[in-house]
């Protein structure tokens, strides 16, 4: 006869396998994520939620988890939850932070115990929390189910940008997952949405969060007519100054006025959203954009 053990364990692991199928006939997402592997973490991106994976080799234990929650910051005083959909023994952690009245940043950290590790998957995006998703998510890693073609090359001579492939040499650098910076020609981060509505509403998040950062304020802000990959649209672009502010990104850069611009756009078939911008002492070409800006779109007359 199957010990009772042994029997919650295969029923586990058919609830997970399940779960994965479940979701992922509700919504394949894979040819919306990139990712990217550094040599602590992986790093995702897909429909603007950004997604973190890193292991520590603890165990499940409230001695072993104190370095693994000291890591992010995760306070002995703040709430941690269990979500009985997931067939793993796991806590969660809510950190998400109310920007304003119609703005929350959503960060979740799921800890979840992988029996030799503990692996934290933590999302992070500002729009409606997905709980679907983040079960959906979890469910493809303990599956071992994300492909590996949505990884792409630490480095970034070249990226694909919706499809089309953009060399950009040796000067340019990942921020984070489809977030590049080439310095003194511009900066550009974009995502993969399912619809063009949910990318349209990733540009008015980025644009409000801007509104709302400390340390600067915005001085103008326009509707301006642009080509974005060969098709004509409209940007909404921004001013931000900074100057008088001592802070580490002013530091670096050096500039006092970082425009920004905002496009939602269907291309080649997929729903992105972007958002350009450039210091006011980066190299400007005649065209009123920096190299890296110019790779992707221009400026009407």
């Amino acid at each position: 006869m199957m010990s009772r053990s042994k029997l919650k364990l295969i029923c586990s692991a058919f609830v997970c396998c399940l779960s994965a199928v479940i979701y992922a006939q509700n919504d394949t997402y894979f040819d919306r994520l990139q990712a990217v592997v550094n040599s602590t973490a992986i790093f995702y991106n897909v429909d603007g939620i950004e997604i973190t994976s890193q292991s520590f080799s603890s165990k499940f234990n409230e001695k072993e988890l104190k370095k693994v929650l000291r890591a992010y910051k995760i306070k002995r005083k703040d709430v941690k939850t269990i979500d009985p959909e997931l067939p793993i023994n796991h806590y969660v952690y809510d950190k998400s932070e109310l920007i304003a009245d119609n703005l929350t940043l959503h960060t979740i950290y799921y800890i979840l115990d992988f029996k030799t590790k503990v692996k934290v998957i933590s999302f992070s995006y500002a729009k409606d929390r997905n709980l679907k998703f983040e079960r959906q998510f979890i469910a493809d890693v303990m599956d071992n189910a994300i492909p590996s073609d949505v990884f792409v090359s630490s480095s970034v001579d070249s990226l694909d940008f919706a499809g089309r492939t953009l060399v950009l040499g040796g000067n340019c650098r990942w921020m984070n997952v489809r977030n590049v910076q080439c310095p003194y020609y511009g900066q550009m981060n974009w995502s993969l949405h399912k619809t063009i509505e949910d990318a349209k509403q990733n540009c008015d998040t980025h644009l409000l969060i801007t509104k709302h950062k400390k340390g600067g304020k915005v001085i103008s802000e326009t509707s301006v007519p642009v080509v974005f990959e060969g098709k004509e649209t409209t940007a909404k672009s921004v001013t931000y100054d900074f100057t008088g502010v001592k802070s580490l990104l002013v530091g670096m850069s050096g500039g006092k006025t970082l425009t920004i611009y905002y496009i939602a756009e269907e291309i080649r078939g997929r729903n992105i959203s972007c958002v350009l911008s450039f210091w006011n002492n980066d190299q400007i070409n005649d065209s009123g954009l920096p190299a890296l800006l110019e790779e992707v779109m221009t400026l009407k007359n």
